[in-house]
């Protein structure tokens, strides 16, 4: 089992042509990712009884992600995403975050799980971020740990606190995904990759095995107690960038599982992964991000589709998902 914590919400998608909404939240996207990627995951987070919700919940029943934790009586999470004529988004938020009771539950939620995945702004926004901090705590044990701040200044707008709090959940996890964005927020004037060198090294023996930076047009790269890779960023044609970065997570997420890098138990093999094998996994990893883009709204695609994709030659290169 694969256990995903985090915000569920809607995406209302203002373009010029009209108005969507899309079921979103970037922890959430990351289950249905790994869900459609054939894995067994469950989505561990709140949303209401109102229509929004029921949306969700649907969402979640059709790419078969298990929900141990019924809709509570809040409203469900809101967030307005405006696209701008080259498919870009900026995002204003009506958000909720708590799940009251958690660590009760936790035992029995988590049994069985080998990988927890986390990020966001579940990890940033109380009541709820204490909540999820002590899920993490309780699986690391057993669990490969994952995040991905998805920083989003528009909400956390306390650089400082942001930081000591991304700091937190890094040393806790195996591996680490980010922006080249969210690395300049965190770290003004710092270069990203020295940045994201020094998360590697934070927590010592007991924190990151893998870190990965997404960088747009450049691709992505990452590094590992092996070395560093790279690779070029797939070229489509973009209908928008909602939900790339996380339906690269969960691609991420799926190479390191499928080659039986996930668990506590292989925390050293995951350490020393080649670069060859972290190489092969951010290629995995950007194609994914390269069909979301391809279509409009956070749509991360099945295995199937992935595996027939191959890597295009024409087209406009991808931009991995920028938000505010």
């Amino acid at each position: 089992m694969l256990t995903v914590i985090g915000e569920a919400l809607v995406d209302v998608v203002q373009r010029s042509s009209g108005v969507d909404a899309h079921v979103g939240g970037s922890p959430l996207n990351v289950a249905v990712g790994l869900a459609r990627l054939d894995h067994a995951v469950q989505f561990i987070g709140r949303f209401g009884k109102d229509a929004y919700g029921e949306s969700i919940a649907a969402h979640l029943r059709s790419s078969s992600v298990m929900v141990p934790l019924p809709p509570d009586e809040g409203p469900t999470s809101v967030a307005t995403a405006l696209i701008d004529d080259d498919g870009a988004a900026s995002y204003a938020f009506d958000l909720a975050w708590d799940l009251p009771g958690l660590a009760a539950r936790l035992p029995f939620m988590l049994q069985g799980t080998y990988l927890l995945h986390t990020g966001s702004i579940a990890t940033m926004l109380e009541p709820g971020a204490t909540e999820v901090l002590a899920a993490v705590e309780h699986a690391h044990p057993n669990a490969t740990i994952s995040f991905d701040p998805n920083c989003r200044p528009s909400i956390i707008k306390d650089r400082d606190y942001a930081r000591k709090q991304v700091e937190r959940f890094v040393a806790l996890a195996d591996v680490v995904k980010a922006s080249d964005e969210d690395l300049e927020w965190l770290y003004p004037g710092v270069d990203v990759l020295e940045s994201a060198r020094r998360w590697l090294r934070l927590g010592g023996s007991a924190g990151p095995a893998v870190v990965v930076v997404t960088r747009g047009v450049d691709g992505p790269w990452g590094v590992t107690a092996a070395g560093e890779a790279q690779v070029d960023a797939p070229k489509v044609e973009v209908a928008d960038t909602v939900g790339a970065g996380d339906s690269f997570m969960a691609a991420l997420l799926s190479g390191i599982v499928d080659h039986g890098l996930a668990g506590a138990q292989n925390r050293d093999e995951l350490r020393a992964m080649p670069t060859e094998v972290l190489e092969g996994i951010l290629s995995h990893a950007a194609r994914a991000a390269a069909i979301t883009v391809s279509r409009p709204g956070a749509n991360p695609p099945t295995r199937a589709e992935l595996n027939a994709l191959g890597v295009p030659e024409t087209g406009a290169s991808i931009e991995i998902e920028r938000q505010p």
